[in-house]
């Protein structure tokens, strides 16, 4: 497989996985919303290699994970700056 896809792949899987422990650990609203922003950039990657593997099941996932996770950016980082100012 592709040296590139690989490292894209990886990014992915990492960057999930520290995502997820982030939440799980519940330090509040701000570092929670910082997690969702890497959940989104987790997205993109899978996003990213399910295109150049054309795994289009993996890829229509993480459209609709991206989706989600852009939805927990709003929720924990924008909204209650929106309302405070």
């Amino acid at each position: 497989m592709n040296t590139a896809v690989e490292i894209v792949r990886w990014f992915a899987s990492i960057s999930g996985m520290i995502a997820a422990a982030l939440v799980s650990l519940d330090w509040g609203k701000r570092d929670t919303g910082w997690a969702m922003v890497l959940f989104c950039l987790s997205a993109v990657a899978w996003i990213s290699g399910a295109v150049l593997m054309r795994d289009w099941a993996l890829g229509t996932q993480n459209v609709v994970l991206l989706g989600i996770d852009a939805l927990g950016v709003y929720r924990y980082l924008i909204r209650d700056r929106l309302s405070d100012g």
